[in-house]
């Protein structure tokens, strides 16, 4: 019998064939979803902010931050015996959901920074990205099928796919 495993904000959880991972609200958060076809492992972050160096001290959640998920992650689906050479990455989100004046800094723009982020981690993992469907204005909630690999995306404006 199939599970729904909620992931939250800031969380990362690691599923098995036929469970699906869901996290609600992505704004300019970003989730990575990660799977291997072979094990049929899937996992699923819900990073908020690109880079943990910029934390408080005793800030230590290591789901929060781009550059720490994804090691958790890894590591994680490493435990159920998936091999990194057969990962796959789907993100989504990132997007801006705010206005700013002209003379807005880099640091507003969360979204795309946490995009950029993720990038770089996936490409220093070699962790190829498959799909994506990131920036733009507007929500996210996502659902990775542990089945399939497909990554199933709901938006309240702009309807719903699958990559």
């Amino acid at each position: 019998m199939e599970k729904k495993i909620k992931v939250g904000m800031a969380d990362l959880k690691v599923a098995t064939e036929p469970d699906k991972l869901v996290t609600l609200g992505l704004g300019s958060c970003v989730g990575i979803a990660l799977y291997d076809f072979k094990t049929k492992v899937g996992g699923l972050a819900h990073i908020m902010l690109p880079d943990s160096k910029q934390a408080r001290k005793g800030d230590v959640n290591a789901a929060k931050y781009a550059d720490t998920a994804l090691s958790v992650l890894v590591d994680e689906m490493k435990k159920k015996g998936v091999s990194k050479q057969r990962i796959v990455a789907k993100i989504a989100g990132g997007a801006q959901m705010f206005k700013f004046n002209n003379g807005a800094s880099d640091i507003m723009r969360v979204g795309t920074r946490n995009i950029e982020a993720v990038k770089k981690g996936l490409a220093e993992y070699r962790i190829p990205i498959t799909a994506e469907d990131t920036g733009g204005n507007f929500g996210r909630t996502i659902e990775l099928d542990t089945k399939t690999g497909s990554l199933f995306i709901k938006t309240i404006s702009k309807g719903e796919k699958t990559i």
